[in-house]
């Protein structure tokens, strides 16, 4: 008796379960000022403070990954990276540039925090808050693309629409450019499916190498990291940036590009 009520248990829990995975709606896609926005609220509301909104579309505009994710030491996952006013006002984080001189200071200890509008800039949570840029202002003439932001950002750095900061002095060190890797294939599991091609150049434009070598791909050689679609939507490989800041993973053409014969 015991164990057919067990059975009969587990079989109702998979049908529920079967049903919400065929019954799932779909999410609400943001809205392209809203694609990439990151709160951060590690040590906000503790200080009295209401949570930070990052806006990446701007910053991206101005500033390759490889700057802020790489000299700067930005971790790639939101509320990782466990930024204090403190560190802003040494002049590391957000104040490597935020600091009054490159742009206005992140954090200072001059003004009233509750009442300064510069402060409000950045803590903006639930908040209208006065920004420098509007969004669709902005990117007005910039190349269209389909999701995320709806802005095609390679063909906005290719075109000379944006030209984005690579180097902050007494932050990021010179260094030898590295000889460009060559654009490579990856076959398609899904038979009929478009082959992928990878193109390095455009990567390194944005990322360098640092950025995706080791810690996000390991191998350097093709084909010595095994990777599935499921752990791309995961958020793991190429789902890092393709999930969250750089074009979704909806938009499936701009990497299955080349047709199989």
């Amino acid at each position: 008796m015991k164990k057919t009520l067990f059975f009969t248990g587990l079989l109702l829990l998979l049908f529920a379960s079967l049903s919400l995975a065929l019954t799932g709606v779909k999410k609400r896609r943001p809205l392209p000022y809203e694609y990439g926005r990151v709160e951060l609220n590690n040590f906000s509301e503790k200080a009295g403070q209401i949570p930070v909104v990052f806006d990446h579309w701007l910053h991206r505009a101005k500033f390759t990954c490889r700057l802020c994710h790489v000299d700067i030491g930005f971790a790639m996952k939101a509320g990782t990276t466990g930024i204090k006013a403190a560190d802003n006002m040494q002049g590391y984080y957000c104040g490597s540039c935020h600091n009054d001189k490159t742009a206005f200071a992140a954090c200072t200890t001059t003004i009233p925090r509750q009442n300064s509008s510069k402060c409000s800039r950045c803590h903006s949570l639930g908040r209208t808050a006065v920004k420098q840029y509007d969004f669709r202002t902005f990117t007005q003439d910039f190349p269209k693309g389909r999701f995320g932001n709806g802005i095609d950002w390679e063909q906005a750095e290719a075109t000379g629409k944006i030209a984005p900061i690579d180097f902050l002095a007494g932050v990021s060190i010179q260094r030898d450019a590295l000889v460009v890797q060559k654009d490579f294939d990856l076959i398609a599991k899904v038979k009929g499916m478009p082959e992928i091609i990878f193109s390095h150049k455009k990567h390194t434009v944005w990322n360098g190498c640092e950025l995706c070598h080791p810690e996000i791909f390991l191998g350097v050689k093709k084909g010595a990291t095994q990777y599935s679609m499921t752990e791309i939507y995961d958020g793991k490989y190429c789902g890092v940036c393709h999930s969250t800041v750089a074009f979704p993973l909806l938009d499936c053409q701009r990497c299955h590009t080349k047709q199989v014969q």
